[in-house]
């Protein structure tokens, strides 16, 4: 099973990358088009989704706010953030959404650990998480897909070198009690080239097996 690895330089509207996406899964789906991965980043905006509530958009920061139509709640993408759009045929791959989505966090967790990252699960919390020295949490990747007639897309949001100040406008993912952190802020001058590389070589392993 084929996948393609898509890197964009710069970063993309967001409005553009759904619509690209829906082509995508649509082509996937009438058996046109192979898999993809798709490496990004968007300019500083908010997503919220299906489960976002109102009262977790504190301020907009004059940023947009996008409904995104994926699973979760509120959330922030913007530069020094690595997305992954993950487009799969699940048809093809046991059609089993919670696997999947287990298995991403294992790859995000791996590929942390490339870069001596603790990254952790958390259980009734979707994505990875680090452990503090003094024993508070933080979220260091978010993720969040949506399926359509078994085909997967929207995905990962993996925190480089964001603007953390930026988190500020909303309650990410709904969670009050915990902070978010990036490889930056844990003390790692980690390039996006040197994530991409680890992530597609773990990534391969766990989808191409």
């Amino acid at each position: 099973m084929a996948i393609e690895w898509i890197k964009t330089q710069g970063s993309i509207a967001y409005p553009q990358a759904l619509a690209i996406m829906e082509d995508r899964v649509a082509k996937i789906l009438d058996g046109t088009a192979d898999e993809a991965v798709w490496l990004l980043e968007h300019p500083p905006l908010y997503t919220s989704g299906t489960g976002a509530k109102p009262q977790d958009l504190l301020s907009s920061h004059n940023f947009p706010v996008f409904d995104a139509g994926r699973g979760g709640q509120y959330t922030y993408h913007g530069p020094g953030q690595r997305v992954a759009y993950i487009m799969l045929d699940l048809r093809k791959r046991g059609r089993d959404i919670r696997k999947f989505v287990a298995t991403l966090e294992d790859v995000v967790i791996e590929t942390l650990g490339v870069f001596g990252i603790a990254g952790e699960r958390r259980e009734g919390r979707v994505g990875v998480w680090v452990t503090n020295q003094d024993g508070s949490e933080d979220k260091i990747a978010a993720i969040g897909v949506r399926v359509r007639r078994w085909v997967s897309f929207h995905g990962i949001a993996v925190n480089i070198h964001p603007d953390l100040s930026h988190y500020g406008g909303i309650i990410p993912c709904g969670i009050q009690d915990h902070g978010v952190t990036s490889f930056e802020n844990l003390g790692l001058n980690a390039s996006m080239t040197d994530f991409d590389e680890a992530f597609q070589d773990i990534f391969e392993q766990h989808f191409n097996a």
